[in-house]
């Protein structure tokens, strides 16, 4: 008499809590294994192996989503032992097979669990509109949130997170100042100072490292020395592509200018990402304008290298225009908009204010100080708004002034919205503070304008004019005159090509059948 316990929870306190890292079919409902005798195949009972539903049963059961339905038969089995309350074993050979053999069929045990599916948001979406049965079982969605706020709780919860991995991975511990600094690299993983990342794989990595060098400096304690080398060292690791592309602007292949003034011509931010480290640059915006009635073409926009999103930008770009200079003549204006030295696809609105900026020094031809750069996007209401990757961003173009030699009047125009967002380094808060780089928070295009071009933007008067010598006065005048110039053209083709309304429509002035009709 033998007994084939496949599943033994007495030692098990509470319910059965089981996590399947390996979610197959054999894995779920269990195996029936063989043995070789003679060269056959030959199984009885004692062979028959327990999966993850059984070692769940009474209890609870985590499975990847993803992972499951990467294997075949899985997530079938999975819904049938929910729906049907029981857990058949079967072989997968069993399952693929076209004709009927003699082999062991346990009996079904009885099925009673709570199963969660763990995924991204995209598997969860494809799950609930390609398949019912998934809507039925699987009732209870809950999000969770890649950030946190900052709160004292938030904290303790991080310093106890640090101290479980210490104790786990046989790490040093890690002082307050240590400490403190892995607080502040969530921080900037959130893009956010008073919000926290709760995705901990980078932070585990950082803590990790950060005992490493600890060790290697001869510290009995993590200091914020040893994160900041962590950290360091994992940038230093991953930027080689942004090494090489500020290398090209510093040799001058990248043309980017930090110092003296240019017309027509801005420069902007962006941030490249690549797999899980992204950086900021610089780019050079330039806007030209002329007589005509094209209105704003985006020449990026026409070569198919920009995304939705940029268009809709550059489309708000005329809405603007028109809402504050043509209150009394229609707009005369042909433009057009480029990246400069720019090969890759461009995407977000980031940049919107940027070309406005251009667009405006072209029209006005006042000067831009190349010693700014510029991010954020614009509404037709010329407010400026908040974008992503601030922080990059601006160290980005920090970066290319401090190789070059800081000026003192070098600095960076932000939305102000974007101001709690900036977890910047260590070295660009200092220079801020000694006065060598500069920050502007700035609400509105006006205010924008007025720090690019050193000129009053001047506000409208109850007519829709604006004081003579101000930005927006000296924009208007030149719309106006491209409007006369216009309607100069037109007259002057009219002479060329008189046609009265007797010729077009019958002599003398009499009605045409046509008009008849």
């Amino acid at each position: 008499y033998m007994v084939n316990v496949i599943v033994d929870h007495s030692r098990t306190r509470g319910a059965p809590i089981v996590y399947s890292t390996n979610p197959t079919l054999r894995s779920l409902v269990g195996r029936i294994e063989h043995e070789v005798h003679f060269g056959m195949l030959t199984t009885n009972f004692t062979h028959i192996q327990a999966g993850c539903l059984h070692q769940s049963n009474g209890g609870y059961l985590v499975v990847n989503a993803r992972d499951m339905l990467s294997y075949p038969f899985a997530w079938d089995a999975l819904k049938r032992a929910i729906k049907n309350e029981e857990i058949r074993t079967e072989m997968l050979d069993e399952a693929l097979s076209t004709t009927a053999t003699t082999a062991l069929e346990p009996e079904p045990i009885p099925f009673k669990a709570k199963v969660v599916l763990l995924g991204d948001a995209g598997t969860y979406h494809m799950l609930y509109s390609l398949d019912e049965d998934f809507r039925k079982l699987f009732k209870v969605r809950a999000d969770f949130a890649y950030r946190m706020d900052r709160s004292p709780e938030a904290l303790q919860s991080y310093a106890e997170f640090i101290a479980s991995r210490v104790r786990a991975d046989g790490l040093l511990p890690f002082g307050r100042t240590g400490v403190a600094k892995v607080v502040e690299f969530g921080a900037r993983m959130a893009e956010d100072r008073d919000k926290l990342a709760a995705r901990f794989v980078d932070v585990v990595e950082v803590i990790q490292e950060a005992s490493y060098w600890a060790s290697k400096s001869g510290h009995q304690v993590v200091t914020a020395e040893d994160v900041d080398q962590a950290v360091d060292e994992r940038r230093y690791r991953a930027s080689h592509m942004e090494e090489r592309l500020r290398k090209s602007i510093l040799e001058g292949t990248i043309r980017v200018h930090t110092e003296g003034e240019a017309v027509g011509q801005v420069n902007g931010l962006s941030v490249l990402r690549m797999a899980d480290y992204e950086f900021g640059l610089p780019s050079r915006i330039s806007a030209r304008t002329y007589m005509g009635r094209g209105g704003v073409v985006a020449i990026d926009r026409e070569a198919n290298l920009t995304g939705n999103i940029h268009n809709k930008g550059v489309l708000i770009l005329q809405g603007y225009l028109g809402g504050k200079y043509a209150h009394n003549k229609a707009l005369s204006l042909a433009a057009s908009l480029t990246f400069e030295q720019s090969y890759d696809r461009i995407e977000g609105d980031s940049a919107s204010s940027t070309e406005l900026y251009a667009l405006l020094s072209s029209l006005s031809a006042l000067p831009v100080r190349q010693d700014l750069a510029v991010t954020g996007s614009v509404d037709q209401q010329g407010r400026v708004q908040a974008i992503g990757g601030g922080t990059f961003k601006i160290e980005g173009f920090f970066d290319i002034c401090q190789e070059r030699g800081l000026t003192g009047s070098q600095g960076v125009l932000i939305p102000a919205a974007n101001v709690r967002h900036l977890v910047l380094r260590p070295d660009v808060v200092q220079a801020v503070q000694d006065g060598q780089f500069h920050i502007y928070a700035v609400e509105t295009i006006d205010q924008g304008i007025e720090l690019l071009t050193g000129v009053l933007a001047g506000e409208a008067d109850e007519e829709g004019n604006y004081p003579e010598g101000t930005v927006n006065y000296l924009v208007q005048q030149r719309l106006l005159e491209m409007a006369e110039e216009k309607g100069d053209e037109k007259d002057e083709e009219d002479e060329e090509n008189p046609t009265s309304s007797a010729e077009t429509n019958g002599a003398e002035g009499e009605p045409s059948e046509e008009d008849g009709e």
